[in-house]
């Protein structure tokens, strides 16, 4: 069985783990954290990075930096992972869905300025497949209504949009590092943070509402608490673990694209169904790939028929704005041209460092014929 994904593993990362075993220091922002810390942020240019337990708990930092709270709305995508919700959410915020684009399944920012409100507080684009929302006319948006850009770029380390990457647009960005992702820490994430006068607070909610940091930095004798906050720094286990992977960056995003292309040019001009569609201005990262069949009916039939010849591959989400939850916690802002329709067309094929040529010939070979070719 070929499966859809298999977690990044370079060959260091037990050696790192058991490194800080061996230094007596496991619990968070040990030596690996502040690796990975740096990295991320002479990677992309940010002025601070703070690794967390995952995108998650990153974009629920994100919130309480922005002070949002009962009686604001938030404007993001319904075509993306509940945590962009759920952040926002359990601050006492409404989320308002907007349509996405049927070419980037982006959140289409044309529709965007329609749904502010005076309540509306901050705008979330979710830059999917690691590619990049209009950032340009996002953020033109965002100046002129006054309102924080909160980045959802889970799928986003190493992309970028005109240059620059993606998570450093925003005051906020908010990668993540599960399994599923391109570096992995098992669960992980990371708050990027562009402007200094955040920088304090956050480490401060990071670190249970204490002042802990400072301490460790010898900047105050002592540390108290100071104001609210969680415990969202990972364990420096999870961070060695990623810090392999880190160091081999390149080499994961090279053999990523490697397979990307290599379904590409296959399925570029094949013409029975729709392939990625990558703006010029997008560097994407090679994060998935995916193709859009006719109709639900035939994305049904054909992830059986790869099924039933050892190949898993899968759909990605149900929108928000149709579950449960989305309904009670949300609305959808104008009309659903597009999510619900090109959601259930989607189908992602197996992509992961280190699938291997064969493999991916073998997926190829099985795709088309069951199209008949």
């Amino acid at each position: 069985m070929i499966g859809f994904n298999v977690a990044p593993y370079v060959g260091k990362e037990l050696e790192y783990m058991k490194h800080a075993v061996d230094n007596h220091k496991i619990c968070g922002d040990g030596e690996f954290t502040a690796k990975c810390s740096r990295w991320i942020e002479e990677k992309t240019g940010t002025a601070k990075a703070l690794l967390t337990t995952s995108c998650t708990h990153a974009t629920e930092m994100a919130a309480l930096l922005c002070e949002i709270g009962p009686g604001d709305e938030v404007i993001m995508p319904s075509y993306t992972f509940v945590s962009t919700a759920d952040a926002f959410v359990l601050r006492g915020a409404t989320v308002v869905f907007v349509d996405i684009r049927p070419d980037t399944m982006n959140m289409d920012e044309k529709l965007i300025e329609e749904a502010i409100t005076d309540k509306t507080k901050a705008i979330v684009p979710v830059h999917y497949a690691g590619v990049s929302c209009e950032m340009d006319a996002i953020l033109e948006l965002a100046r002129l209504h006054n309102l924080y850009v909160i980045e959802d770029a889970a799928q986003g380390v190493m992309a970028s949009y005109k240059g620059r990457p993606l998570g450093t647009m925003g005051e906020f960005g908010c990668f993540s590092f599960h399994e599923t992702k391109n570096f992995s820490m098992g669960e992980g994430g990371a708050l990027l943070i562009r402007e200094q006068q955040f920088i304090e607070r956050a480490e401060i909610l990071r670190e249970k509402g204490t002042n802990r940091s400072k301490f460790y930095r010898g900047e105050i004798d002592k540390y108290s608490w100071c104001d609210m906050g969680s415990s969202y720094l990972p364990s420096d286990l999870n961070a060695a673990y990623l810090w392999a992977q880190l160091e081999e960056a390149d080499t994961i995003t090279k053999d990523r694209m490697d397979t990307w292309n290599m379904y590409d040019d296959a399925f570029r001009n094949f013409g029975r169904f729709e392939v990625p569609f990558i703006p010029e201005e997008c560097q994407h990262n090679a994060h998935m790939y995916y193709i859009k069949t006719k109709d639900l009916e035939e994305r049904t039939k054909l992830i059986s028929y790869l099924m039933e010849n050892g190949i898993k591959s899968v759909f990605h989400y149900v929108p928000l704005h149709s579950a449960q939850a989305g309904r009670k916690f949300g609305r959808f802002h104008g009309e659903d041209v597009y999510t619900t329709k090109e959601s259930e067309r989607l189908v992602r094929l197996p992509l992961y460092y280190g699938i291997g040529a064969d493999n991916v010939d073998y997926i190829i070979g099985k795709v088309k014929k069951f199209y008949g070719a």
